[in-house]
């Protein structure tokens, strides 16, 4: 299954695939699951931390394998209590992610990434200027979410309560590896989150949308809509010329008569782009097919970015424009601007 020169990552191999690698080496096939457990369960960064097998075993598995974790890189706290962490992935790279803590809602939301930089050239994100180079390992996305999570306990006595899957890169461009992290996520050998504390968030591809039905998942979906017709939304985010706001709708309903899994709109506001009441009359038009919640979200500037912020009262116009049409709409103030840790700043700036 490996060659002793090239070492793997031991974490890219399921419970069944490590009980046979066990027993073609003349081992009790149980000690995969031992091994599987430390590596998901308990998080164990190396193969010294698993006590209840030999010495000789595990100089063995680290003849083998590597269990290529995340590194804490940098750290930093804004006034309102949000946590930006910076990692450093085995091969150099950095990824954010973001603790955004409301304890007066007891929710203790992780923000994470599942690309290193993104694809996709959304003008207004800061993430959206950096290349693509890969995919982050289910590995790679779960550490965040355990460190997170001991972070969380550590400052603020309490774990994590949600996971949103809003970071940095497109995670139905990730799909499969952001799938198998959820999977561990949610598994009893794992973290044991529940999927309905989870939200994947896309910035809209159609043909995913609809695997994600077929494939029956159990979280939420969110789309960043940002624009209500499709001169606009081609104007500030490219991938819809490929995927016209009909296509997505088609694509959200298929998805909703198949899981009645909760949708949502993330909805940034503007200044004189999409801010106005018009604007909230097509918003509410589309939010007439199937359940949907609108998130309308303060923009974040952006360096080069000549989008700007919409005043608050034409937020709050807005929203309550689409009250008015009976959607059910929350007005997300932003959390961590000071440190870019806001919606659309992930950029491993400084």
């Amino acid at each position: 299954m490996t060659d002793a020169h090239i070492k793997t990552d031991i974490r890219q191999y399921s419970q069944a695939a490590l009980q046979e690698f066990f027993q073609q080496a003349g081992h009790p096939a149980f000690r995969g699951k031992q091994v599987f457990e430390w590596l998901w369960k308990k998080g164990a960064t190396s193969f010294d931390d698993m006590s209840n097998l030999s010495k000789e075993l595990r100089t063995y598995l680290s003849d083998h394998f590597t269990i290529p974790v995340i590194q804490e890189d940098k750290v930093q706290y804004s006034s309102d209590g949000t946590i930006k962490s910076r990692f450093r992935l085995h091969d150099g790279h950095l990824i954010e992610s973001v603790l955004i803590p409301v304890p007066v809602d007891n929710r203790y939301t992780v923000c994470v990434s599942s690309q290193v930089g993104c694809s996709l050239t959304c003008s207004f994100c800061a993430t959206g200027k950096m290349k693509r180079v890969r995919n982050l390992e289910p590995g790679e996305i779960y550490d965040q979410v355990k460190l997170v999570n001991q972070q969380s306990l550590d400052t603020f006595g309490h774990p994590l309560t949600n996971i949103v899957y809003m970071g940095m890169g497109e995670p139905l461009l990730a799909y499969r590896n952001v799938m198998a992290s959820i999977e561990r996520i949610c598994s009893p050998d794992g973290l044991n989150m529940s999927p309905r504390r989870i939200t994947v968030s896309t910035a809209g591809i159609a043909k995913m949308i609809r695997q994600l039905a077929d494939d029956d998942v159990k979280f939420k979906l969110a789309l960043s809509l940002h624009a209500a017709d499709d001169i606009k939304r081609n104007e500030i985010m490219p991938i819809n010329e490929q995927n016209s706001i009909e296509a997505l709708m088609d694509a959200l309903h298929y998805f909703y008569q198949k899981t009645r899994n909760a949708i949502s709109y993330e909805y940034i506001a503007f200044r004189d782009f999409n801010d106005s009441l018009e604007d909230a009359a097509l918003l509410a038009r589309l939010c007439k097919r199937f359940p949907v919640k609108v998130n309308i979200i303060e923009y974040n500037p952006v360096e080069g970015v000549t989008l700007e912020k919409s005043p608050v009262d034409r937020i709050d116009a807005f929203a309550r424009q689409l009250t008015k049409a009976g959607v059910m709409v929350t007005v997300r103030r932003s959390r961590g601007k000071d440190i870019d840790a806001a919606c659309g700043q992930l950029a491993n700036k400084g």
